[in-house]
């Protein structure tokens, strides 16, 4: 059997190929992943509006694989201070490495995707940038050819007028308060993220719809092939220090 193809690239501010999960797939597209510091954690900002109330803090994918590492979250806080004090330039930086990027897999014949938000939940679809002398509303429009993706705990994000970005809701019983954000998620006819304790314990339905492997592969814009266009709930296992977590963010 043919071994796939890993591709590696780094940007200023992306990355492709050095997440163990985003290297799945890669047959068909390639990520790119922006990692910012969440929550308030890189200074005061808080880039996850909603982390307190659905629990995730301390459970949070900020410190599992590569972000154990010191000089990961050096960098990680270095792209979150320009993003906080100087939007314009960083959204400028972007366009520039999106635009590296795609030509990156334009020359191995891979589509190109981006997760904007590998550790933060920003409204990207508000943020306008400039292209080519052209200003756009967000870096979805300005990138038609890429496939934008996220997890997202705002329910109420509209994004249905950009066909290259997709969202999935993700779920917690951590507090009370974040069950009708999950009712609306489920509304607006969103996937839902659920992170169980181990492998072993997901099961095949959950809230009355189907559970796929969300693990599998991380190009959450196709799980419409596994579930055959239904909604559905993205089966995942706890990673990092979400192992430990015991406040309702990951399930038994």
């Amino acid at each position: 059997m043919k071994k796939p193809v890993k591709y590696s690239w780094i940007g200023n501010l992306l990355r492709a190929g050095g997440d163990a999960k985003t290297s799945k797939d890669q047959d068909r597209y390639v990520t790119g992943i922006l990692y910012l510091k969440p929550h308030k954690s890189g200074g005061g900002v808080n880039l996850c509006a909603m982390a307190e109330i659905a629990g995730c803090i301390d459970p949070c994918l900020v410190g599992a694989g590569r972000g154990q590492m010191s000089s990961v979250q050096r960098g990680r806080q270095r792209k979150t201070d320009w993003f906080n004090s100087d939007r314009e330039s960083f959204m400028a930086q972007l366009v520039t490495d999106l635009e590296k990027f795609v030509k990156y897999c334009a020359k191995r014949d891979v589509k190109p995707a981006q997760r904007l938000n590998g550790t933060s939940d920003i409204l990207w679809e508000r943020i306008p940038v400039a292209r080519d002398g052209v200003t756009y509303p967000s870096l979805m429009q300005a990138f038609p050819e890429v496939r934008f993706y996220d997890y997202t705990k705002i329910s109420n994000r509209n994004v249905g007028h950009i066909p290259n970005y997709h969202l999935t809701f993700s779920y917690s019983e951590a507090n009370p308060a974040y069950a009708r954000h999950v009712t609306q998620a489920l509304e607006r006819g969103m996937n839902l993220a659920v992170v169980w304790r181990s492998a072993d314990l997901i099961p095949q339905s959950f809230q009355g719809l189907p559970v796929i492997d969300g693990d599998e592969t991380d190009l959450r814009f196709l799980d419409h092939e596994k579930s055959g266009d239904r909604q559905c709930i993205v089966g995942l296992y706890a990673k990092g220090a979400a192992k430990h977590d015991t406040s309702g963010f990951v399930l038994d």
